[in-house]
């Protein structure tokens, strides 16, 4: 049975929030086990789910399963389970240089396949994240899941939505693709590779040279501030990061926030040093307007994500666009 539409109260009546962390995943063959931690409104049943994949960043602590709380909070407070995993690229794990398994060593997995990897590893073990949480058990609408991720968390999520690349060490397409997950939102995630990428990125991020969104038919929302530039990973400035809509086929939407650099205004934690364009107003929209659109995906008919895009967009002084695409006729 579909879910009701969200009503105002969903959205201005946040529940209090459950959080727990470190929720440990055995995985072998990984560098370490996987580390994830869950925030879920203490109230609800048949709660559907987002997975949440960090960036790198400059912080020690914000690129892991501890980061986004901006984010993750306001999510799970209104009725989302809001799973978000440590990937082995983050500096929290302190893994030791050619460690097995870990990123770099010989014959493991690149970073930006064990991420994609780590998110597949989550859904096929929710019942054991039911297990070690027993105040979800029960609780999880496993038909309904969505990913989210912010800069190479992005790209992590834009794999797992069906974009496609060439692995550069042997040559081979990869698919990661996750048919369980069934929208996403990619917030200043990576665009196109070749002639658009700086020297440092095609020598250092080579996967990116080949990213192919053709392919990512998954419905989603691609997030991009317009004073994004990322000048040291492309030569493309802002647009760059409305490549994943641009160059892939409908659904997809596009939120371009007015005045927004990498951090598009602060999700990746509150009072972040490192974010250039602090504005709590915007994060606050944009949790609010990815909320909204992945309400609406998961739960045909329900009104929030035009409700959603109707308000940033109003007034002589809107926080932003709004432009949309159809998938394409058959």
């Amino acid at each position: 049975m579909s879910e009701p539409a969200c009503t105002a109260a969903t959205l201005h009546s946040p529940a209090p929030v459950l959080s727990v962390g470190p929720v440990v995943l055995p995985a072998p063959g990984r560098a370490v086990d996987l580390q994830v931690r869950i925030s879920a409104p203490v109230t609800g049943s048949e709660l559907p789910v987002i997975l949440l994949s960090h960036g790198l960043g400059l912080s020690n602590n914000l690129s892991s399963m501890n980061g986004y709380a901006p984010l993750a909070h306001f999510w799970a407070a209104r009725g989302f389970v809001v799973i978000q995993p440590t990937h082995l690229d983050s500096r929290t794990l302190s893994l030791a240089p050619g460690a097995p398994g870990a990123p770099g060593a010989p014959g493991a997995a690149a970073h930006w396949r064990t991420r994609a990897e780590d998110m597949t590893r989550v859904l096929d073990r929710l019942a054991m994240i039911e297990d070690a949480v027993p105040q979800l058990a029960g609780r999880l609408d496993r038909s309904r899941v969505a990913v989210a991720g912010h800069s190479m968390g992005g790209h992590t999520a834009s794999l797992l939505l069906g974009a496609r690349l060439t692995d550069p060490r042997d040559g081979t397409e990869a698919d990661l693709a996750d048919p369980r997950i069934r929208a996403g939102v990619l917030l200043a995630a990576p665009g196109r590779g070749g002639d658009a990428l700086t020297e440092f990125t095609a020598e250092n991020y080579p996967f990116l040279l080949t990213t192919d969104f053709s392919t990512m038919t998954a419905p989603a929302l691609v997030v991009a501030g317009d004073k994004d530039d990322s000048a040291f990973l492309t030569v493309s400035g802002p647009d760059w990061h409305t490549d994943p809509y641009v160059l892939s086929p409908g659904p997809k939407s596009l939120l371009t926030l007015f005045g927004a650099e990498h951090g598009l205004g602060g999700v990746s934690g509150y009072d972040v040093a490192e974010t250039t364009d602090e504005n709590p107003e915007r994060v606050a929209a944009l949790a609010r307007l990815a909320w909204a659109y992945l309400r609406s995906e998961l739960y045909p008919g329900d009104p929030a994500w035009q409700a959603a895009r109707d308000a940033v967009t109003a007034g002589p002084n809107p926080l932003g666009r709004v432009e949309s695409k159809e998938s394409p006729r058959p």
